[in-house]
């Protein structure tokens, strides 16, 4: 028997979407509700929801339960949208041209 590579997946040339743009562009319009208002029924800071909004922090697990609850989608597409997000970025700027790539064993 031969051995065989281990999976892999093809990394996409375009960054996948920070769920903070996700809130700004289409969520939070379509409820139309104040920005401090959505941050006080998440029960985090204006500046927070404003970070994320802006794409300078992730949504964490605990936020993603938040929206999940606030706005009747779940926690799991937050964290599957900043996992992706961050896994792109990982991907290209985590230098692992040290590190052997293992085959399956038979």
């Amino acid at each position: 028997m031969t051995s065989h590579p281990l999976p892999t997946s093809r990394a996409s040339k375009r960054c996948p979407t920070h769920p903070g743009a996700l809130l700004r562009e289409d969520i939070l319009p379509s409820v139309g509700r104040p920005k401090a208002e959505i941050a006080r029924l998440l029960g985090i800071s204006r500046q927070h929801l404003y970070d994320i909004l802006d794409e300078k922090k992730p949504v964490t697990p605990a936020v993603a339960v938040r929206l999940g609850k606030l706005f009747g989608n779940g926690a799991g597409l937050w964290v599957r949208m900043q996992a992706a997000h961050d896994l792109w970025h990982a991907e290209r700027d985590v230098d692992v041209s040290g590190i052997p790539a293992l085959t399956a064993a038979d």
